[in-house]
């Protein structure tokens, strides 16, 4: 399948990452399926997504008319099978857990017509984990986007060794007409390029912080008045999700068995109290 032929997307999971890729690609002039099994997860993606946009109407960045076409294509349902059976590119952004990902890629793979591509939005879980939870797999790949994935340009596509030419450059294409910038990798690695960059950067981070070498103020400080950094690695946490974060390393230590590769003391001890960052309302920072 070529891109000229993708009208429909779907996106599998309604939280901060999915509902964002949705806007970007109904905003793209796609018509976008967002499927959540959550009616509440849903209206609070919607809710979200109009504060996000009437921000940018406010900017000047996009006319009242762009948002109100963008929220005409963009449909918000519960049902998998009204989410991807006509749909000709399916992007899954839901908890990383791999299990849950080969349940959800093995239904979407019974449900979707036959051309579809399935990608899915993880960093972490390298696509050869789950495309052979399909009948497709030369159709599976990584797109993998950034939080806030409205702001962040860059999306990396991941080529497995399973997936097909012609499925990562219509991947690629796609990343372009969403008004994106791709970078293709024909290895896969976890963590891909920024993340693996930017773990090394979170491991030194929470090494200060739990030596008593300096607060999680003074080191976010550091990277954005010394490093030039937008946010800081504390503040970044707080935004994505200590549970992602936690979910990640969890997922890391299990491939590879290695005891660096686990979550910090401190990140352990926030995800088991609740203490996930914005979502939660305290994390590192507290927030109103």
């Amino acid at each position: 399948m070529n891109v000229e032929q993708i009208q429909q997307i779907a996106v599998i999971g309604s939280g901060a990452m999915g509902s964002q890729i949705a806007m970007v690609c109904a905003l793209a002039g796609y018509s976008v399926y967002l499927q959540d099994t959550s009616r509440e997860s849903l209206d609070k993606a919607k809710s979200s997504l109009e504060f996000h946009m009437k921000r940018r109407i406010d900017k000047g960045k996009l006319s009242a008319r762009e948002v109100d076409e963008a929220f005409s294509r963009l449909n918000f349902v519960m049902s998998l099978e009204e989410a991807v059976r006509d749909t000709d590119f399916v992007i899954e952004a839901i908890v990383e857990k791999l299990e849950a990902k080969r349940e959800l890629f093995a239904a979407v793979d019974r449900l979707a017509p036959a051309h579809a591509i399935i990608a899915t939005n993880s960093s972490t879980i390298v696509s050869s984990k789950i495309a052979d939870a399909t009948n497709r797999p030369e159709q599976v790949c990584n797109m993998h986007f950034f939080n806030p994935v409205l702001v962040m340009e860059l999306v990396e596509v991941v080529q497995g060794p399973h997936t097909s030419e012609q499925t990562a450059q219509t991947t690629v294409e796609l990343t372009r007409r969403i008004h994106k910038t791709p970078i293709l990798l024909t290895t896969e690695i976890s963590g891909f390029v920024a993340n693996r960059i930017l773990g090394k950067l979170m491991d030194e981070a929470l090494y200060l912080l739990e030596n008593g070498i300096a607060t999680a103020e003074e080191i976010d400080l550091a990277c954005t008045k010394a490093l030039n950094h937008p946010i800081g690695p504390f503040a970044l946490i707080d935004l994505t999700g200590i549970d992602v974060h936690y979910l990640i390393r969890m997922q890391r230590y299990e491939e590879t068995g290695d005891e660096r590769a686990k979550p910090s003391s401190i990140v352990t001890e926030k995800y088991l109290k609740g203490e996930l960052g914005r979502k939660t309302g305290k994390g590192f920072y507290t927030y109103s």
